[in-house]
């Protein structure tokens, strides 16, 4: 009973309420028809519909009439990386639009050096009327001749005085290049042993546990998709950089580079294991400890163990 009569009274607090707003809307609805016969329509019209919203309205014809958000009004470095997400056609075609930067010569030598860290002619002086946009298109033209043939492509970045004919500088291009063919880069790397040589030095493994400084090789280095000499031989390049790189950790441990090397190949077979799924009997860490002890008394069995977690948790090292 006390419910039903508490809602009957709120009933009539909401109709009244409800008739007071029609009320007062209907009274200021009939004062701005009254003083819209003294006023200019256009601005009577602003003032109805409100001036944050006839202000969004100038602000969006203003948008459409420019399209898009000038590229020439933001900072230089947030060009650069807006820009760098694209290739050299839409580049080109972004230079139509935004002529400004089309002609910035330090925009294209900032894309040139994002995209291509180190090239021989950046050292050199450069000539008058060198563009660094020419030889952006040069750079791509370049990268797509390596990505179909890798011996052509070098050819070309040689011809074009890109790059010097020797193995240091040719393993910092690709060291610091984003654009080749992981493919088409072991081929060459596989035929040019003096420029695999050198990219291995250009590798910083301090202070690294083993299966991460592997997982950074072989992110620069791709591994063979099968065993053979070219895998020994990356492993072996690996186990010597390594340990020039940990002199310390290395007399701590009594490793040598051949135990290294072993401890290399445990853990890529350990991840093949561990990953494959027609591998249906996982090594389990007893059995992983127990293996490479056999063919590396040297190493502890604790540190044995902490390279089976780090497999297990991360993943492979030659993904």
């Amino acid at each position: 009973m006390g419910q039903g009569l508490w809602r009957v009274v709120r009933n009539q607090q909401l109709q009244q309420e409800y008739s007071e707003q029609c009320y007062l809307t209907r009274e200021r609805s009939r004062r701005m028809a009254a003083a819209a016969s003294s006023v200019d329509p256009l601005t009577h019209r602003r003032h109805c519909q409100g001036t944050d919203i006839y202000q969004l309205l100038r602000a969006r014809r203003g948008k459409e009439e420019r399209g898009f958000i000038d590229l020439e009004m933001l900072p230089p470095e947030l060009s650069i990386t807006i820009l760098s997400y694209l290739n050299a056609t839409d580049l080109c075609l972004a230079s139509c639009v935004w002529q400004g930067l089309g002609n910035d010569e330090y925009l294209w030598q900032g894309l040139c050096k994002s995209t291509w860290g180190h090239c021989s002619i950046y050292n050199r002086r450069l000539p008058p009327g060198f563009s660094y946009r020419r030889l952006y298109m040069q750079l791509d033209e370049g990268s797509l001749t390596f990505n179909a043939n890798p011996q052509e492509g070098m050819e070309y970045f040689l011809s074009k005085g890109i790059l010097c004919d020797h193995a240091a500088e040719v393993a910092k291009f690709v060291f610091y290049t984003r654009t080749l063919n992981w493919k088409m880069l072991r081929i060459y790397l596989d035929e040019r042993r003096d420029v695999l040589d050198e990219l291995v030095t250009l590798h910083n493994f301090s202070n690294q546990f083993l299966p991460n400084a592997l997982r950074e090789f072989f992110r620069h280095i791709h591994a063979p998709e099968e065993r053979g000499e070219y895998l020994e031989t990356l492993i072996t390049k690996f186990s010597h950089r390594f340990c020039a790189c940990n002199p310390a950790l290395m007399r701590e441990l009594g490793l040598s580079p051949d135990a290294v090397y072993v401890l290399c190949y445990s853990l890529i077979l350990l991840s093949i294991d561990l990953s494959s799924p027609h591998v249906k009997n996982k090594m389990s860490k007893r059995e992983f400890i127990r293996n490479t002890r056999r063919a590396a008394q040297s190493v502890s069995d604790d540190f044995v163990g902490h390279l089976y977690d780090n497999i297990y948790l991360i993943g492979h090292v030659a993904a």
